[in-house]
């Protein structure tokens, strides 16, 4: 009885797959052989390839029509820019001149009070006959003076040394010797000491007044020449033809 009972409760319960090791063939366990490739080219699937590029779709488009430039063309007409120039005859190949023609007359010149017409025919003629030039030229002999020269001025007393006849009295010429000077007199004393007049002039007239040419205290003649500092006689001899 008990056994026929767990015969039963056998029957019932699931089956328990073979899933451990060493329950299936040996066979199963090896990898499957590679599908064999076909050397014959496979069959172009999808959808076909776009035409070829052609040259004319590398050409850029054109620009678009009814673009103004910047500036107006009326403004460069007026400035004298992109006007057109004069057309060449298709006979002869020259290009047509100015119109010089008495028609075409020449732009008015402004009225110059500085300029003188004088020089113009055209001018002096549409203004001046015959008579009136000779009434104009006895005008101007009429008022025509002769300027006498008159006496020079005596020369003040007080005006000092004069340098213009010390000069024409001169008896020798400048760097050359002719007064004694100190031993010690030196060309470094004379350049400070003519450096406090404002003329060579007037270094000359001090240089007098003082007592030269025979002597010299402040130092303006150390070569003993008998001129001071840079004065020189000899435009004074030249102008007086000596």
């Amino acid at each position: 009885m008990i056994g026929a009972a767990a015969l039963g409760l056998a029957a019932c319960a699931p089956q328990v797959p073979d899933s451990g090791a060493g329950f299936r063939e040996y066979g199963q366990f090896q990898p499957a052989p590679p599908a064999p490739v076909s050397s014959a080219p496979a069959a172009a699937t999808g959808a076909p390839l776009a035409a070829p590029m052609s040259a004319a779709a590398t050409t850029p488009p054109a620009p678009q029509g009814g673009m103004q430039p910047a500036i107006p063309s009326s403004d460069l007409a007026a400035a004298g820019i992109g006007a057109a120039s004069p057309a060449a005859d298709p006979a002869t190949g020259r290009t047509a001149g100015v119109d010089a023609t008495p028609g075409n007359a020449a732009p008015p010149l402004m009225n110059n009070p500085g300029l003188s017409d004088e020089q113009s025919f055209q001018a002096v003629a549409s203004r001046e006959t015959i008579q009136s030039d000779a009434e104009r030229r006895a005008a101007q002999a009429a008022a025509y003076q002769v300027v006498q020269p008159g006496a020079v001025p005596d020369r003040p007393q007080d005006a000092g040394p004069n340098i213009v006849a010390y000069a024409l009295g001169a008896p020798n010429v400048k760097g050359q010797a002719w007064y004694s000077r100190f031993i010690f007199a030196s060309k470094a004393r004379e350049a400070r000491n003519c450096a406090k007049y404002v003329s060579d002039d007037a270094a000359q007239r001090a240089f007098l007044s003082r007592g030269g040419p025979d002597r010299d205290p402040m130092g303006l003649d150390p070569d003993g020449d008998g001129f001071a500092c840079n004065w020189d006689p000899a435009p004074f001899k030249q102008a007086a033809g000596n």
